[in-house]
């Protein structure tokens, strides 16, 4: 009989043992080499290690290379990619190609992963939940009051952040907490995706409250690997942090962003992380694509000039972003930008020069544009000089080291974005130029709002008529010339350079909010057909020009 991904446990399994083994025949042991739920989760030890390892999970989901992550980055722009591997080269395709949901299917195995993996987890973790309340009660504990109130705390935070990561991505789930998923054969329902977010959200509440009450001893680096170790006031901040990521993060479309619960973002990011959260990797903590196959390149991986491109004062990108999408050369646009991030010079060579592909890297950049030797070809729309690099010491050392995994600007962004919406410009503006003056920009000008261009006045003017600004964006009409960006674009520019490659799907949760998306770009994951067939219902597909739920033509006119 087909079960759910959902059903990760029989009843039998999970049936919580709180007594002692009897006494009986010594002979008569058991065979501790198979898989035993109900012996893990139903003594002290155990749970307190399945629990523990719980984030461990989560983590080497979210990092898969074989999973939608990939293609996400592929869909939003972030990245571009001629290979067949993961399906990226399908999902960089212009037009857009549709999410094909089929049996057998050639990507199939990108959309089986994560909603598979996370739903498993989700499930899992509600019924570590279950078995740790039924332990405490009998008067047993994982080693004290304090592991007891942490274990509880971080599994409600793993419960959450994956039916969060599944109402992100696909559009609907099944909602698995502690009162949906007793230690039994139930199957919940699929729900929409706003209702599995609310549920999320509400699984936070509870682990900041265990957090905040001042019992639970702080996650061990067993737990959570920070590369500083995490106190339990630091844990609470990362939980606010992870709040406000998925609130914003679960809107799909422009009008469900601007809808969002923008007091709550903003109130969560201000008591969110005060510093980049960055984890180990190594030792069975993975960072997938992010510092792994994508800097062989070749074809895995490089920067699309259609969104580097908007930091370009020189004219070169204004010349691009004229001509047609199917007709721009990405491999022959030099990026001249005051940005410290990218390569700086004036020719090709002194920008290689600039960022050697070495390790330390370049301090301060996160791109470097490559030898021409690597040039590989392509469609000229993806193409360009330019790979990320941020991450290449971790690569070096075959994906052992510290990588950003919450960025402390990926938090004040959120901050700003709900500034922005409110019309509170001076805040947002604040933390915009924060982040823009610490990576060689300056500050977008006091007269910055949503109808009036931040300010240029800083730049040299490098071609003519050419805005010399940072960012600078299609003009809505045409989309062939170029404008100054508004207090949104800079918030938007500074999110994308700080959350590349270091979070879960980020640019793609951003750009279909923001409306920014290559038209006919799926907004969802439509679930797997594994799970709609084991349900007995239909299979579907989502995506492509003009269909329901893909992007329209957008900010950028792509």
């Amino acid at each position: 009989m087909n079960q759910t991904f959902i059903r990760a446990t029989s009843a039998a399994a999970c049936a919580v043992l709180l007594a002692a083994c009897s006494a009986g025949n010594p002979l008569d042991v058991q065979n501790l080499n198979n898989p035993d739920v109900a012996r893990s989760y139903g003594s002290p030890a155990p749970l307190d290690g399945v629990i523990g390892s719980a984030y461990q999970q989560f983590n080497n989901v979210w990092n898969n290379t074989s999973g939608a992550d990939v293609d996400a980055k592929m869909f939003s722009t972030e990245g571009f990619s001629t290979v067949a591997n993961f399906c990226m080269n399908n999902y960089a395709a212009v037009p857009r190609n549709p999410i094909i949901n089929q049996v057998g299917g050639q990507c199939d195995s990108q959309q089986l992963n994560d909603f598979q993996g996370f739903q498993e987890l989700a499930r899992n973790t509600a019924n570590m939940i279950i078995a740790l309340d039924k332990i405490v009660k009998a008067g047993l504990t994982t080693g004290s009051t304090a592991t007891d109130a942490r274990d509880r705390g971080f599994a409600f935070f793993v419960n959450a952040v994956s039916l969060g990561e599944l109402a992100v991505m696909y559009d609907s789930a099944a909602i698995t907490i502690p009162s949906t998923v007793p230690l039994s054969t139930t199957v919940p329902p699929l729900a929409g995706y706003a209702a599995v977010m609310t549920t999320a959200l509400a699984q936070l509440d509870t682990a900041i409250a265990i957090f905040s009450a001042g019992v639970a001893s702080a996650p061990t680096p067993a737990m959570l690997p920070t590369a500083t170790p995490i106190t339990t006031a630091g844990m609470v901040q990362f939980l606010h942090s992870w709040k406000a990521r998925l609130r914003a993060g679960v809107a799909h479309t422009p009008a469900e962003r601007a809808a969002v619960d923008w007091p709550s973002v903003i109130a969560d990011a201000i008591a969110g992380i005060t510093a980049d959260v960055q984890i180990t990797v190594g030792g069975g903590w993975s960072c997938g694509y992010n510092c792994s196959q994508m800097y062989s390149s070749l074809g895995w991986h490089e920067m699309t000039a259609m969104t580097i491109g908007m930091a370009d004062t020189s004219g070169a990108y204004a010349a691009f972003n004229a001509l047609p999408i199917l007709q721009r050369n990405g491999t022959s646009l030099l990026i001249q930008t005051p940005d410290l991030r990218m390569p700086q010079g004036a020719t090709r060579l002194a920008q290689e020069n600039d960022t050697p592909i070495t390790v330390p890297f370049t301090p301060g950049r996160y791109i470097a544009n490559r030898p021409a030797s690597g040039d590989f070809s392509g469609p000229g729309f993806g193409t360009s000089e330019y790979d990320y690099k941020r991450n290449l010491a971790v690569f070096k050392a075959k994906a052992v080291g510290n990588v950003v995994q919450f960025a402390l600007a990926e938090n004040t962004m959120l901050e700003a974005e709900g500034y922005i919406y409110a019309g509170q410009f001076a805040n947002a503006r604040a933390l915009i130029d924060t982040s823009r003056v610490h990576h060689g920009l300056p500050s977008i000008g006091a007269a910055a709002t949503l109808v009036v261009p931040i300010a240029g006045a800083a730049y040299p003017l490098n071609g003519p008529g050419v805005p010399a600004c940072v960012p600078q964006v299609p003009t809505p009409g045409t989309f062939n010339t170029m404008s100054c960006g508004n207090i949104l674009e800079a918030m938007k520019w500074e999110k994308r350079m700080e959350t590349a490659y270091t979070a879960y799907a980020t640019w793609y949760q951003d750009a279909r909010g923001w409306g920014d998306l290559v038209a006919g770009t799926a907004l969802m994951w439509p679930v797997p057909n594994e799970e709609m067939n084991s349900r007995s219902k239909p299979y579907y597909s989502i995506g492509g020009l003009g269909q329901p739920n893909s992007a329209v033509l957008g900010t950028y006119g792509w």
